[in-house]
């Protein structure tokens, strides 16, 4: 008679089974959607900066004749945004591969727009705020000791 009020381990694990298969089988949609996206997305902005790389020389050639420097410092700024671009592919392709997002990628590509935006301002012919010169300047060395205490945190978690 208590047998038929409580189910034994077997038929509790039979019950469970197909609940399961049927969450393992979303993740495992979900996990390949995400992955097609990541993909997708690596694509796009390893195009968009073949684009701004040649969009950048073709200015820089266009721009060279009347004044090197102007040229120099457009070219310098599509780079860097480059660069910055190419980080993000980094960051996509570091988490395709571990299914895990990495902090030391996101910190190179803040590290690299806050010098980008300090050549860009020091470039510019209007006169530079010190202020924003000086914050400038506190977040690059904010950063630069986030690298560190994220590089020693990952050695010697390994």
């Amino acid at each position: 008679m208590g047998g038929e009020l409580m189910p034994d381990a077997g038929e509790q694990a039979v019950a469970a089974r197909p609940r399961r298969r049927g969450v393992a089988g979303s993740i495992w949609a979900l996990e390949h959607a995400q992955d097609f996206v990541m993909v997708t997305v690596g694509v796009l902005l390893i195009g968009l900066a073949v684009i701004l790389v040649v969009s950048g020389l073709v200015e820089f050639f266009r721009h060279a004749g009347q004044s090197v420097l102007v040229a120099a410092s457009g070219l310098l700024d599509q780079i860097l945004l480059v660069l910055i671009l190419v980080e993000i592919v980094h960051t996509v392709v570091l988490s395709l591969r571990a299914h895990r997002l990495a902090a030391q990628p996101f910190i190179v590509v803040g590290l690299v727009a806050v010098i980008r935006r300090i050549l860009f301002l020091l470039s510019s012919e209007a006169k530079v705020n010190n202020v924003e010169l000086g914050l400038d300047i506190a977040m690059v060395i904010v950063f630069v000791a986030g690298l560190i205490a994220v590089s020693r945190f990952e050695k010697s978690y390994e």
